[in-house]
């Protein structure tokens, strides 16, 4: 029997326990999940970075531990956590993420908000290029990013994917390094920010690179709040060097009632909804990795302690 601990926020639990009994089960895993062992009888733990389980030294048998979240910077710097960590890929999480990008890049691309705003009975044609004409900009070009990057360019825009180290993605214009962020910030009508939350990212849209992109251009964050200065994102919309930005994500969460972003005519915010794990296509990720590691197999979606992601 293989001992798996669901570390997570108890109301999590009766929509994630039935759909990973199932997940495996249909690997043909023996496995006694529940909210409470004995740590030292613990194989794996299915956790979120929110659990109250912040203290890993106990968990000596554990083999690894399992994210529910894409994002890992809550926990990768754990001194405690010594066991492997995988993060959360899976299809729902992808799936999710690539229509709520897509759907906000067209409509940035459309300009629907400058119909939506003119409705008092006036003949108003404003007429957007073709997609072709709109070059669009991806930074963090990872499993998430990627995947946005080539649904964009399916429907003819010309997009530039950034990433720390050198990728290469069909049809994408991939480019890394200092030169090619300031490359791929040029040229970026839209830009899309989908990089993980680190030392070297956070404040990567501040007043020097915003002033870098194109006047008039649109950013849409669904990555992390921290990748953004607030302050100088807010000063580039007053004066018009950004048109718009649709903002999910912010350091802090729920965003206060009274933080500007609320009230400012150039701001969407959606409340952290551009990607949500799903249990279902989550817990047969899980699954998956629970059957190779028991194997002998090599985890997937490792996460690399030192890069933070």
């Amino acid at each position: 029997m293989i001992n798996v601990l669901f570390a997570a926020l108890p109301e999590r639990w009766d929509s994630y326990a039935p759909a990973l009994r199932k997940a495996f089960d249909d690997a043909g895993l023996q496995v006694d999940l529940q909210q409470n062992f004995a740590p030292d009888l613990v194989d794996y733990i299915v956790y979120a970075p929110n659990s109250t389980l912040q203290d890993f030294t106990p968990y000596t048998r554990c083999k690894a531990v399992l994210n529910l979240w894409a994002g890992v910077e809550a926990i990768v710097g754990n001194q405690t956590l010594t066991q492997p960590l995988a993060r959360m890929v899976d299809f729902g999480l992808t799936q999710g993420m690539v229509e709520w990008v897509t759907g906000h890049v067209l409509r940035h691309h459309l300009d629907i908000d400058y119909n939506l705003e003119r409705q008092a009975g006036v003949w108003d044609k404003h007429l957007p290029p073709l997609s072709r004409d709109r070059p669009v900009t991806v930074l963090g070009i990872g499993e998430l990013g990627g995947a946005c990057a080539q649904a964009i360019a399916g429907l003819g825009f010309p997009v530039t994917g950034w990433s720390r180290t050198q990728k290469e993605i069909d049809g994408i214009t991939c480019l890394s390094g200092e030169a090619g962020l300031k490359q791929a910030l040029s040229t970026a009508q839209i830009l899309v920010l989908l990089l993980p939350l680190t030392a070297g990212t956070e404040n990567v849209i501040n007043a020097e690179s915003l002033a870098l992109m194109p006047k008039g251009a649109y950013i849409i964050n669904p990555g992390r709040g921290p990748l953004i200065d607030d302050a100088a994102l807010l000063a580039a919309l007053d004066s018009g060097q950004i048109a718009r930005a649709t903002l999910d994500v912010f350091r802090v969460e729920p965003l206060p009632a009274e933080d500007p972003y609320w009230s400012h005519p150039k701001v969407t915010v959606t409340p952290h909804i551009a990607a949500e794990t799903r249990p279902g296509t989550a817990a047969e990720i899980i699954a998956d990795n629970i059957q190779r590691a028991e194997a002998g197999e090599p985890l997937r979606f490792l996460v690399d302690r030192g890069a933070g992601y």
